[in-house]
Parts: C-alpha cells; structure tokens; sequence
C-alpha cells in the first residue's frame, strides 16, 4: 500500500503557493498541530563526558600543547612579566599590539613597545590581548567580539599571545557559554569564537600549512589571579 504524500493531506491554501509560503505555512503547521516526543525518556541533564584525569589547568595545558599551542605556566604577575618579557626577546619581537589597558600596562613594564589597532595593522606581527574562557577539556580559547581588543588581533597577526588567569579557566563549553550568558547578559556578543592552537589547514593538495586563516603560532600564558 502506497503511503500518502504528507503535503497532498495538508489544506488547499497550503499546497497552492510558491516555495517559500509552503515552507513558512508548514512550519507554522507544525508549530499548531505539534507531535508528542517519540522519545520521552531521554536524559538530557546526565553529563556525557567522563571526568578529566588531571586538574582542570593542566588538563587544559595538555590538551592545548597537543594541538600544537605554547603553553608557559606563571607562579605569579611578576613572574609573567619576565616571562613575557624573556618569550619577546627569544623570538625578537621589537613590538606588540594591544587594545587593553591593564596587559599595555604589563608590556610597558616588561619594556615592549606598543601599539593599538588604529595605528595601521599593516605591519602587525605580534598580538597580545586577553580572553574570555579557556576550556579545559578541548585546550581552546574562547574569545568574544565584546573584548576590547576586537576581532582583528586574534584572527590577524602571525603570532597571538594570550594573557589568562585560573579563574577563567572552565571544564567544558556549556560553562563558559553560561558565563557569557551571565557576563553580557541583556546584550551578547555579536561573535563568540573559539581558538584551538594555531591556524592550519590542508585545503591545498591535501598538504597542511601553518597560518592559512589566522595566527602560526599561539602561546598562552597562566597564573593565579591576582589578590
């Protein structure tokens, strides 16, 4: 027996309209005459995934180096800062560009020149701002158009060095969507992204190649937050 085409059943004024009214109609359709749940008994509070093996920093240390980011662990802000300082000075980097006022605060002690956005991005190598989340169990960094340092000086430059604290630090991406839920609420970002190590891609010839769409190279430093 032949099963019936569900739109023949549906009115007249329905099936007598262009595409797009069909396409509305049946959504509306379907929003009034709605289908009980053929799967009542699913559990969708339960967590999916196992707990992580290590503490959440260095889960998130792991997982971020395993995707080819630098990680350097800071015992405190003074200790950042010669560390920053140090990374600068071993890969030569004369200058950074920076948005926020308190890391221009740091890289001005360190002794880094610096520049903003609307100096010209022309030359811009290195980026240093901060971030939103880290998430723990995939090593990614969440960043968010409401940043003061805008799209352009994580999507950019060839490096991108990010400046995070433990407090940011979040086990999976349903918390740090909470947290920006709750940080911006009444008005969320236009864009909410995640970074996972540097960009690559293998789109070309199936060869990969490092910094395609974004930053070769992305270096994340931590320590405690400051009391």
């Amino acid at each position: 027996m032949r099963t019936r085409n569900k739109l023949v059943s549906r009115p007249e004024h329905i099936r007598e309209s262009t595409t797009r009214e069909k396409v509305l109609k049946n959504i509306r359709h379907a929003l009034i005459e709605t289908s009980e749940n053929p799967f009542p008994e699913v559990e969708f509070d339960t967590d999916v995934y196992q707990s992580m093996p290590e503490d959440s920093d260095i889960n998130f240390a792991v997982e971020f180096s395993k995707v080819g980011g630098k990680f350097i662990f800071c015992d405190s802000a003074p200790d950042m800062l010669v560390k920053v300082k140090a990374v600068f000075k071993q890969n030569n980097w004369t200058e950074a560009w920076c948005n926020e006022e308190s890391l221009m605060g740091l890289l001005n002690h360190a002794g880094i020149p610096v520049k903003r956005v609307n100096q010209g991005i022309e030359s811009m190598k290195v980026s240093v701002t901060s971030c939103e989340y880290l998430i723990a169990r995939l090593g990614s960094i969440m960043m968010s158009s409401q940043q003061f340092s805008g799209r352009r000086l994580y999507s950019f430059p060839e490096v991108h060095v990010v400046i995070a604290f433990t407090s940011q630090i979040v086990p999976d991406i349903k918390f740090a969507l909470a947290g920006i839920r709750e940080k911006y609420a009444g008005k969320m970002p236009s864009m909410v992204t995640m970074v996972t190590g540097p960009s690559r891609t293998a789109d070309i010839e199936k060869t990969l190649v490092m910094g395609a769409h974004g930053p070769k190279e992305v270096y994340v430093f931590l320590a405690d937050d400051i009391k």
